[in-house]
């Protein structure tokens, strides 16, 4: 199967990186090289890989996911990716993005237990075994991208079938427990997606405590659960990553990317960046035209 899956996602793979499709929740990943242990963030999505592999670093927690599984991505979470990849055999995959409406309306016709899920911590991010079903649907999603009138007509209900397998599957619950809105984890799933919303503010882990309506102890406590780091650390990632992409495709220089990820010294800002980075702001810049 994983050979049917590369010779459907091949032609589509355009550049390495990510490739929009005719669909605009989904994207085809190439890459014709390795890539070292880089800081990113994912949206929310489902990442198959037809060959090659990955490896991502959440907190102490090491996640492959190769030809076989499918990584299931339920939070925008800061975390580090490997790649391992060549030009003889690159690695192929596809990702599709989760859309809350979509993943509601699926939850409410399977149905959920509440109590359970509100009781329970899932994991955030998780490898997960490819079923037939799963491998079945995302062949059919894959042909359809092939034949533009096939992606029109059946392109939404080809990305719910492959949601629905995933729901199914051992992350199903992670998946079910971002449309609950009781219990730790969707209270802290509430305070995350704040952050992310207003990553440049000033945070106090008492704050964030209030927002999430617990101790200061229990919220970090959970907090750490789900994120695999405390909060502040989990904030300068965010920050870090974000002011990473700005250096790559913005005319900002390192002055205006410290202030424009929330940074008040830019002296502490590149001491944090050559730290996380290994390599200082500067250096990682993109010149753009005009310099």
């Amino acid at each position: 199967m994983s050979s049917t899956l590369t010779e459907l996602i091949r032609p589509l793979a355009g550049r390495d990186g990510f490739s929009d499709t005719s669909l605009a929740p989904v994207s085809v990943v190439a890459s014709h090289r390795p890539v070292a242990r880089t800081p990113l963030v994912y949206e929310p999505s489902l990442t198959v890989i037809a060959q090659g592999q990955k490896i991502g670093h959440l907190g102490d927690r090491e996640i492959h996911y190769n030809p076989g599984h499918y990584l299931v991505q339920t939070l925008p979470l800061p975390f580090e990716c490997e790649t391992f990849a060549s030009s003889e055999q690159p690695l192929l995959g596809i990702s599709i993005r989760i859309e809350p409406a979509v993943l509601g309306e699926l939850v409410k016709e399977t149905g959920f237990d509440a109590q359970l899920l509100a009781r329970e911590i899932p994991e955030p991010m998780a490898s997960v075994a490819m079923t037939q079903g799963m491998q079945e649907a995302v062949v059919r999603l894959l042909r359809a991208l092939h034949d533009p009138l096939d992606a029109q007509v059946m392109g939404t209900a080809r990305i719910r079938e492959v949601i629905f397998e995933a729901l199914k599957g051992s992350q199903g619950p992670a998946l079910r427990a971002l449309t609950l809105n009781q219990g730790h984890y969707a209270r802290i799933v509430q305070v995350l997606t704040q952050m992310h919303a207003g990553f440049t503010d000033d945070m106090t882990v008492e704050h964030l405590a209030r927002q999430a309506n617990m101790s200061v102890s229990t919220f970090h406590q959970h907090f750490k659960q789900v994120a695999g780091s405390s909060p502040l650390q989990y904030v300068k990632r965010l920050r870090l990553i974000k002011s990473r992409l700005l250096l790559s495709h913005d005319d900002l220089n390192v002055n205006q990317t410290a202030a424009a990820v929330g940074y008040q010294s830019v002296h502490q800002f590149s001491r944090d960046y050559k730290r996380f980075f290994g390599v200082s702001p500067i250096n990682d810049r993109q010149p753009s035209v005009l310099d």
